[in-house]
């Protein structure tokens, strides 16, 4: 298993790609340190790449996967047993809470296989993909990967990042003031709607999978279709024949609902609050592009089975084929490059980045109270 030690390279002198990048724009950030160095290059991620690559980080656990595959997927089973065991009664709704925990576990390896981090095999890593998002969760893998590379590429850009762009929340004052009706209210009070809302993305991510269906070509259209029917198909029959109609609505409702709690608490932390490059501004480089917009999150081994090692969210943006074990082990590197070259890099603990991130968007809302 390789191991990280916290020498960086000494990085090489500008070329022509070491311009000088002018300041972060946008909304408070909540990092340590300067607001960010005076001058960077494009060499400032080239001597941790080497680094990192050098000390085997980039290298696939696909064992460790396989594992961790095998005991999710064994405990959905076993979830399933026990609700059909359970049978007809309102007792079943307990087992709501461990099916929602599995499947956050499910959306991580999705998540894991759409960044190629299990395998370097691209047809092994579309069907893990398929099977986890598509069959288990009835999420669209196509819509969260196209939605998702978006997202690396330009995180937290008001134009290119579809994650800060405006639905039902909003993320700069310029969105909040264009807000009319019922939106201008939910602008207003996003911040304390933010975790109710939270309940509703199981649900909402189901939609978003089939509306994308009608953007993909023929065959995906139908393969990613077909799957996605299975998993309903799946999915009510087991709770139809276990249950009541009745129960079976709840039951569903109450497991769609803490599914979309806690993925929503596992993604929430980490850009919400941080930079927002300037949409009219020069690009950023790659190091100051994926670390200003990044939070990180303190923690243990709790922590990252929570989190889903999202909480290495610099780390993971930094190397995004990076396998999720190798994150923790990367951080020492990563803080001693960002300390090396004056770089803010932004850690907190849990609950202080959920104070962040709502404190960002109660912020956001202010001009419309």
């Amino acid at each position: 298993m390789p191991q990280a030690t916290a020498d960086v390279a000494q990085p090489p002198q500008d070329g022509p790609a070491g311009q000088a990048c002018p300041g972060p724009t946008g909304p408070t950030s909540s990092t340590t340190g300067s607001a960010g160095p005076s001058e960077t290059s494009g060499s400032d991620f080239a001597p941790l790449l080497r680094t990192v690559r050098g000390q085997g980080l980039l290298e696939r656990r696909t064992g460790w996967y396989a594992l961790g595959i095998a005991a999710n997927l064994a405990a959905l089973a076993g979830v399933v047993t026990a609700i059909a065991f359970v049978g007809d009664t309102w007792w079943n709704l307990l087992l709501t809470l461990p099916l929602a925990v599995l499947w956050t576990r499910t959306a991580f390896v999705g998540h894991d296989a759409g960044h190629s981090q299990i395998t370097g095999d691209r047809t092994v890593s579309r069907i893990i993909g398929l099977l986890h998002a598509n069959v288990l969760l009835g999420m669209n893998e196509a819509w969260w990967n196209d939605k998702h590379v978006r997202h690396h590429a330009n995180p937290n850009h008001v134009d290119k990042d579809p994650d800060v762009g405006v639905g039902a929340l909003v993320w700069t004052q310029k969105q909040a003031a264009r807000r009319e009706g019922f939106a201008r209210w939910l602008t207003r009070n996003q911040a304390r709607l933010f975790f109710p809302m939270l309940l509703l993305e199981g649900i909402a991510l189901k939609i978003y999978g089939f509306q994308f269906l009608r953007r993909q070509p023929v065959r995906e259209r139908a393969l990613c279709g077909l799957l996605l029917a299975a998993h309903l198909g799946l999915y009510a029959t087991l709770l139809l024949t276990v249950m009541s109609p009745g129960k079976a609505v709840v039951f569903a409702l109450a497991h769609h609902a803490l599914f979309g709690l806690h993925l929503g608490m596992a993604f929430a932390p980490n850009h919400k609050g941080m930079e927002m490059p300037d949409p009219d501004g020069p690009r950023w480089g790659h190091m100051r592009r994926q670390v200003l917009t990044s939070r990180n999150v303190r923690g243990a081994v709790l922590t990252d089975w929570f989190l889903g090692g999202l909480n290495y969210q610099i780390e993971h943006h930094l190397f995004p084929s990076m396998p999720r074990p190798h994150l923790r082990l990367a951080q020492p590197l990563v803080k001693a490059r960002c300390a090396e070259i004056g770089m803010p890099y932004a850690e907190t603990g849990l609950v202080e980045s959920y104070r962040q991130a709502l404190r960002h968007m109660h912020d956001v809302g202010e001009p419309l109270r």
